[in-house]
């Protein structure tokens, strides 16, 4: 039986592992801490579409064919585990000013322009949707084919898909990928993998989150994805079963996962300019995690050696682009490149990732 090391145990690895198990692969899974890296504090979005920008024509292609596989992933999964994962159907991106009008407008030509649809909301559409939202709102844009996850419901899912399907997980560190004696090798290591494979293009980007937890008698959560940008800075609201996830800061800080005070004051500020009443929910949690920024906002999926393959520098788009990843990784492994992923091939970088070792 071919033998598979995946290094790294977030929500990446964790299905890169599960997937070659069910294909015959004996996988082992190596990571000190499975399940608690940026996979463990992520927002759960799957919004391509939303975050759009004309010239961005790559990262909106690559992230509508994940999100294209979501899902017939999340069937697989729930017929493996019983656990359904979405929280949210649509994504409702909504301005306060007339520069965040005039930008939905930009990002609804563009993209509804490459076929995707997106709908224009006034005033009056906002509240018939979200009534809980601030009467400050002035449009927004609906994106009605992107839904929302909950991250931890995720990853403990795919854990016990993975285990279940023959997968070894050992609490370990890798302190070097070529001396690990399996036929093949995944890199999976999010913010970490340029430590073992320096020439690897991939950055710790910060980002801190808040969870907030529903009281009784409070404003109901808004029950899509709420996206805004206040005073310049990004701002989404996800709903979850017993609340809400609030975030999310960015900082080019390293591995620093501290919370700070400005984060949270923020992140608090800023959703309550867009959702009144969330000033009256618990502060049940506050983290940080780095996610694995890239140069050019791809991952890198891809053949470093004959032996190795890399499946890193997600950035914020971890759970987004987790299937097509998945489906490319499972191609390499079987001797193919997938082609909706030769734009995240990590020998785009070839002075700087060096080729084949």
């Amino acid at each position: 039986m071919r033998t598979l090391a995946v290094v790294g145990g977030g929500a990446v690895g964790l299905a890169v592992a599960w997937r070659a198990a069910e294909a015959g692969w004996s996988a082992t899974l190596f990571d000190p801490a499975v399940a608690t890296g940026a996979s463990w504090v992520a927002g759960g979005m799957l919004a391509p579409l939303s975050e759009g920008w004309p010239g961005e024509d790559r990262v909106l292609e690559f992230g509508a064919a994940s999100l294209a596989r979501w899902p017939e992933f999340a069937a697989r999964l729930a017929d493996a585990t019983g656990v359904s994962v979405f929280v949210a159907d649509e994504t409702m991106t909504v301005a306060l000013d007339a520069a965040d009008v005039a930008d939905l407008r930009t990002v609804a030509d563009w993209v509804g322009g490459r076929g995707h649809e997106l709908r224009l909301l006034d005033r009056a559409g906002v509240r018939e949707r979200e009534p809980g939202l601030a009467r400050t709102v002035r449009a927004a844009l609906l994106a009605p084919a992107e839904p929302a996850l909950d991250n931890r419901k995720l990853v403990a899912a795919l854990r016990r898909a993975a285990e279940a399907a023959g997968v070894v997980v050992r609490a370990e560190s890798v302190d070097s990928l070529t001396e690990l004696p399996h036929d093949q090798v995944v890199l999976a290591a999010g913010a970490a993998s340029a430590a073992l494979w320096p020439e690897l293009p991939v950055r710790p980007v910060k980002g801190e989150i808040l969870r907030l937890r529903q009281r009784p008698g409070v404003a109901p959560a808004p029950r899509r994805v709420i996206r805004a940008r206040v005073h310049g800075r990004a701002v989404y609201l996800v709903p979850r079963a017993d609340g809400i996830v609030v975030g999310a800061t960015q900082y080019e800080a390293g591995f620093d996962t501290a919370v700070t005070v400005a984060g949270v004051r923020d992140l608090i500020a800023d959703a309550e300019a867009v959702f009144p009443g969330i000033g009256e929910y618990e502060l049940a949690e506050a983290s940080a995690g780095s996610r694995p920024g890239s140069p050019d906002n791809l991952p890198l999926i891809g053949r470093l050696t004959d032996r190795i393959v890399a499946a890193t520098g997600h950035g914020r788009n971890g759970m987004l682009t987790l299937p097509l990843t998945v489906d490319a990784v499972a191609s390499l492994l079987g001797g193919a490149m997938l082609p909706e992923a030769e734009v995240a091939d990590p020998q785009r970088f070839s002075t700087t990732v060096g080729g084949i070792r």
